[in-house]
């Protein structure tokens, strides 16, 4: 399994979550059109695609490390949609659970 290849696959899943929750959020909290929906739904079966491209894991340890993946993510849709720049606590939250990722994902276990 290529760390590379895991990462950005677990990082494109969590772009296509978000996408898909962030465009009701801007329907239901910001007034926009609710045909947002729509691009919202498409991307919530994107991701759900995904996750079964995901490393050959029992589901729940991918979900685990996913979550990692996608606390990390969510920072930089923080600091690139929303335009608030993450201070040290959410660096450091973020470290600790992308480290609990590579633990989860990469560690060495007998079959």
């Amino acid at each position: 399994m290529h760390v590379f290849r895991t990462v950005g696959l677990f990082a494109i899943t969590a772009v296509a979550e978000i996408l898909g929750c962030y465009l009701p959020y801007l329907w239901l909290r910001k007034g926009k059109p609710v045909w947002l929906l729509l691009p919202a739904v498409a991307s919530l079966a994107v991701f759900s695609w995904l996750l079964t491209l995901h490393p050959e894991l029992p589901a729940g340890r991918t979900y685990a490390a996913y979550g990692g993946i996608y606390v990390a993510v969510a920072f930089v849709w923080l600091w690139q949609v929303d335009g608030i720049r993450p201070d040290r606590w959410d660096m450091i939250g973020a470290a600790v659970t992308l480290i609990g990722m590579a633990i989860i994902v990469f560690a060495p276990r007998a079959v």
